[in-house]
């Protein structure tokens, strides 16, 4: 055997080893960021361990507003609005097929 064929295959494993293991310190931290901006975002965070029921209830909505607001939510989905035509002002309505803007060609 030539020096060649035995050193190969130890430079591919020292190799494989040098980029298994570069990254110990944020693997630990992965997600972090996204996990604090969630809680900066969450007014209360133990919100969901309360019945809604006394001071922690939830505020903003009367019961009879609260209903309507969830059925016409259901109805949306059983027969949604129709489309809306938009106005397209200021600009073309087709463009041409070199990809311009359309108008004033020949």
């Amino acid at each position: 055997m030539n020096a060649r064929t035995l050193l190969l295959p130890l430079t591919t494993a020292a190799m494989l080893t040098a980029c298994g293991s570069t990254t110990p310190h944020y693997d630990a931290r992965f997600g972090q960021a996204v996990r604090d901006a969630r809680l900066q975002m969450t007014i209360n965070p133990d919100a969901g361990k309360t019945q809604g029921v006394g001071p922690d209830a939830a505020i903003g909505m009367d019961g009879r507003s609260t209903q309507h607001a969830m059925d016409r939510y259901e109805q949306s989905y059983k027969s949604p609005p129709r489309a809306v035509n938009v106005i397209n002002i200021g600009g073309s309505l087709s463009s041409g097929s070199d990809g311009g803007e359309g108008g004033d060609a020949p």
